[in-house]
């Protein structure tokens, strides 16, 4: 038995073998020490010792750590979900994830002490660990079998060779503006900020935020609209990652006290990049960095899946072929206003048609549309852009916001003149949207002669097809969520369970649309004053039906829950 002050110097699983006289004080620091220097776990140097088997060790730290011991052999490997830790991460640490669980990763380990492990997994992968205890050597066997096997889904996104070959598309001036102080060619620190933003494509987030506090760094995914917690690297780590990401967005990593914006471009595979919208915001604890995923093929997914009822669609396709007019899509930030209109400027974009933007900034890029991003320090707005649209012979212009009284009336003097105007407003629904142009000081005359189409909208989770599962509710709150009497004696609900092929028991969004076509009637009602609740009653009575009766439709088809439908439409 080791004495306290020969023991000194080992710890952990060599300690427990010490002092069960199966290893001896002078071979356990001298395996250690080895362990070190190869930089492999103190399990991986032993069993390669000869000192002990596999099966001992594995035996004595399952006793030791209460920490039972599984067969690796039992499972099917196969379904092992190591599209969650890099390769590098496996060998070196000499673990593999063995199956996920909502928010943990079940690792095997074959030394439970190792924490360094279990905590570097934790913070690449952003789930929780649990070790699962495993023989070394059928450990090995496993490692090396995955690996033969699969690579990681991020190298499958990439269609390259993985996280090493992303190609981040900047200046070369940008590329030489950091240094290594900075930690911008620190290559964990590059690693983790390409495996961020590779992640956040993966699991088909909208949003990265990067938010430090007092004692903690979090990195968070708004995945269908809600906000999930993905990463906490250590809080020490936080310039170098802020510093490495405004290198890549072209600011300016010196200033720190006012907010900066700029771009990302990610060459993923050959075919396909990505753009990244950055905002920097100094906090009380330093810079918060929020990215929009851009991605050009969301406009491009086609105007059947953007979520219209059958007779949206034919309004829709009616307003946009027009010769002339203005469209508007209203709605806050993030509930899909951009692709509804990318989805039409998609199916307008012909080679006999002359189309120009203006945004703030371009979100989409798309070829044969000539798109402007207005700079409002070089005085180049919505509406200086709009007046040189019109002096370029257009077709069909769209114009990112209706922010003030310029712009809409030039917007409306352009669909008065022969073109198609498309445009966004933010309102809280369709009716609003007419008011609030004539309080901008719109003439009624113009918005009742232009105006010919107005679409609300947001974005519900959509439930997931595979783990959804009826609910029964009672008729009374039925009744008071909205439904009609003559609706709540068949009406079939279902509710989210969560799977692990959803998030939460959602998986994708779906649109929830108002669709209100301007009609003569509504037109004499904007011509005389009317206010909004006369527009609302008018809309009513053409069969135009406000967000929460469509979003109730939608719960009714299966496409979303009731609880979804309350935080969409509870206005």
């Amino acid at each position: 038995m080791a004495t306290p002050s020969t023991a000194t110097t080992i710890s952990g699983l060599a300690l427990r073998l010490v002092r069960d006289n199966l290893l001896s004080t002078g071979d356990a620091e001298r395996i250690q020490s080895e362990a070190s220097t190869h930089k492999v776990p103190f399990v991986t140097q032993l069993v390669e010792s000869k000192k002990l088997d596999s099966a001992t060790v594995a035996k004595v730290a399952s006793d030791e750590f209460g920490v039972p011991l599984f067969d690796v052999g039992a499972l099917d490997l196969e379904t092992a979900p190591v599209k969650f830790v890099s390769e590098k991460i496996i060998t070196r640490h000499h673990v593999l994830p063995l199956y996920k669980r909502g928010a943990r990763l079940f690792v095997a380990i074959a030394d439970p002490t190792n924490i360094q492990a279990l905590d570097e997994v934790k913070f690449h992968t952003g789930l929780g660990t649990e070790p699962i205890l495993v023989e070394e050597a059928k450990l090995s066997q496993a490692i090396e079998k995955v690996m033969e096997a699969s690579d990681t889904s991020l190298a499958d996104l990439a269609g390259d060779n993985g996280l090493e070959n992303l190609e981040i598309l900047a200046d070369e001036d940008d590329r030489k503006t950091g240094t290594d102080e900075d930690g911008i060619n620190d290559t964990p620190i590059v690693r983790f900020v390409n495996k961020v933003l590779m992640d956040a494509i993966n699991r088909g987030a909208s949003d990265i935020h990067i938010e430090p506090y007092e004692k903690t760094y979090r990195v968070r995914y708004r995945q269908d609209g809600v906000l999930h917690e993905a990463a906490t690297p250590p809080l020490a780590l936080a310039g170098r990652i802020g510093a490495r990401l405004k290198i890549l967005s072209k600011l300016d990593i010196a200033e720190r006290r006012v907010p900066q914006d700029g771009r990302i471009k990610m060459r993923i595979s050959r075919n396909r990049a990505i753009d990244f919208r950055v905002s920097t915001l100094p906090t009380l604890y330093g810079e918060k960095i929020v990215l929009r995923i851009l991605d050009p093929t969301s406009a491009t997914i086609g105007v059947d899946k953007l979520g219209f009822e059958e007779h949206h669609k034919a309004a829709f396709m009616d307003a946009i072929h027009r010769p002339q007019g203005m469209v508007l899509v209203t709605g806050p930030t993030g509930s899909g206003k951009t692709v509804t209109l990318y989805t039409a400027l998609n199916i307008l974009n012909t080679d006999d048609r002359n189309i120009s933007t203006a945004e703030d900034p371009v979100e989409i890029n798309m070829g044969g549309i000539n798109q402007v991003n207005i700079n409002e320090k070089a005085n180049l707005t919505f509406a200086s852009a709009l007046r040189a649209f019109l002096r370029q012979d257009p077709d069909i212009i769209m114009v990112g916001e209706i922010r003030d009284l310029e712009t809409a009336e030039i917007g409306i003097k352009a669909a008065q003149t022969g073109h198609l105007v498309l445009s966004t407003l933010h309102t809280n629904d369709a009716p609003a949207t007419l008011t609030r142009l004539a309080n901008m000081g719109v003439a009624p005359f113009n918005i009742a002669s232009s105006v010919h189409l107005i679409i609300a909208q947001r974005l519900a989770r959509r439930l997931c097809e595979s783990c959804k599962k009826p609910v029964d509710i009672p008729q009374p709150a039925l009744l008071k969520a909205g439904f009609k009497k003559e609706e709540v004696g068949d009406v079939q609900l279902y509710a989210p369970v969560g799977c692990d092929a959803c998030s939460d028991g959602y998986k994708g969004r779906v649109g929830i649309y108002q669709v209100m076509p301007v009609s003569e009637a509504t037109g004499q009602i904007i011509m005389r004053g009317g206010n909004q609740l006369d527009i609302e009653k008018q809309a009513e009575k053409e069969g135009v039906f406000d967000l929460r009766v469509a979003a109730l439709h939608k719960a009714r088809q299966g496409v979303t829950s009731l609880e979804e439908v309350e935080r969409m439409t509870n206005l």
